[in-house]
């Protein structure tokens, strides 16, 4: 009887979804920013497979992804989305209007492909554009959003990223919020990633990012990420240059996204890598690695599975971090994470270094000039490199913090609020990169 009432309640629960749609926001889902790996970067629109066959955009691709998320141990760090971007389609709709895999690079077509990611016991995401065409000519969903959004609950998609090529900017704001509402509406939960303040804000428009956070699970804010450093730092400074409007908005089920994450590509070096997945951290950014899983070289995958970095960026109370101060070339970002007590914040703290002078830089600056001011002080962490380690002691707020950053690298520093009755110290702290 139990069972059966329980059973009663779901359906009933699903019906009422299905009459009355629930907003992006309630659908449950991305609570932290969520990881995973998607094709875009790395690959972009490669369909040539006999020309090239290991780079090529087809099932294969994302069945190997998929294979080397488990086998390689990025899924049990927490990256467990498989994302098909762009140029997965035929050029045309089915008959009957349905949208349809190109039929020689997804022979088994896009169900198959989502349920060998679920054996693998991941999730699976696919691209469209809310257009009339995808950015690389293939169809768009405008006009055909409902059906669209049905198909997709049919193929078991778990996460769609909704470009917005070959559309009207001005009809984004509607035109955003319903798509969403339909994929809400099939019953399936599936994570939303909207693209419109991308391409509103290119046109200078004034955004409702109040709409995109009660509509979207996240959200892309400015320029495709490129694979170099210029593209990379360019997005954190945007980010920083906009952060006292649009940290505002994020927070679990809601978040900015700053775009994919380059490394074990071609254009970060090891240390630069180091940076880009500090500032990421920082920001609550979606973990997005777009690479070639099989080339990615062991100190890159140290970097992508450092576990104390990801969680800053998991940290449950989700709060967006900012740069906070920029001095003698150095860029401090800090972020408020958990352990919380009796009104004081435990802080991630990312010195970065925008210098090119060819040698480390030492910096010196106090945890009370940095907001930190818990008077029983804060137990400290490395995050990084063979370096990694706690200092010993606890450090009040008006102990110096010396570090000492390489050009275009980062000091990346965990400060947990401590409680205890040990009283804090005012000594100076080190924390040397070779």
């Amino acid at each position: 009887m139990i069972t059966t009432a329980i059973r009663w309640a779901c359906c009933s629960l699903i019906i009422v979804v299905m009459i009355l749609g629930i907003d992006g926001l309630d659908n449950g889902l991305a609570l932290t920013p969520p990881m995973g790996w998607l094709a875009w970067q790395r690959y972009r629109c490669i369909t040539d497979c006999e020309a090239y066959p290991d780079d090529c955009v087809n099932e294969q691709l994302f069945m190997r992804a998929a294979d080397l998320l488990v086998s390689e141990g990025y899924s049990k760090m927490g990256y467990n989305y498989v994302i098909v971007d762009d140029c997965w389609l035929a050029k045309n709709r089915s008959a009957d209007g349905k949208l349809q895999a190109d039929k020689i690079r997804f022979p088994s077509g896009i169900k198959a492909l989502s349920d060998y990611v679920h054996s693998k016991g991941l999730k699976f995401g696919l691209y469209e554009d809310w257009g009339t065409k995808t950015c690389a000519g293939y169809p768009g969903v405008l006009g055909h959003e409902e059906l669209d959004a049905k198909t997709f609950a049919e193929w078991d998609v778990d996460y769609v990223k909704l470009d917005g090529c070959y559309s009207n900017v001005r009809h984004m704001d509607k035109g955003y919020p319903e798509f969403g509402k339909h994929l809400n509406n099939t019953g399936r939960p599936m994570v939303y990633s909207c693209s419109w303040p991308a391409y509103q804000e290119e046109k200078g428009m004034l955004i409702d990012y109040a709409s995109m956070a009660k509509h979207c699970n996240l959200w892309r804010n400015y320029d495709d990420i490129d694979d170099s450093w210029e593209s990379m730092i360019k997005i954190a400074d945007y980010f920083a240059q906009k952060q006292e409007f649009w940290a505002k908005y994020a927070g679990p089920g809601h978040w900015n996204d700053p775009d994919m994450l380059l490394i074990g590509n071609f254009g970060l070096t090891y240390d630069q890598s180091k940076t880009q997945m500090a500032i990421w951290a920082i920001l609550a950014a979606p973990l997005l690695m777009s690479n070639k899983l099989t080339d990615v070289q062991p100190q890159f995958k140290d970097i992508l599975q450092n576990k104390e970095v990801i969680e800053v960026n998991q940290d449950k109370l989700g709060i967006q971090g900012t740069r906070v101060f920029r001095d003698k070339g150095i860029d401090i970002w800090t972020r408020p994470v958990e352990p919380y007590n009796n009104g004081y914040y435990s802080y991630a703290v990312a010195f970065v270094s925008r210098r090119v002078d060819g040698a480390p830089y030492p910096y010196n600056i106090t945890l009370e000039d940095l907001g930190l001011k818990n008077p029983n002080g804060y137990s400290i962490i490395n995050l990084f490199g063979k370096e990694k380690s706690s200092t010993t002691g606890i450090h009040c707020p008006k102990t110096t913090i010396k570090v000492r950053v390489i050009p275009s690298g980062v000091v990346f520093l965990r400060m947990n609020i401590e409680n205890s009755n040990i009283p804090c110290t005012d000594n100076s702290i080190s924390q040397f990169f070779k």
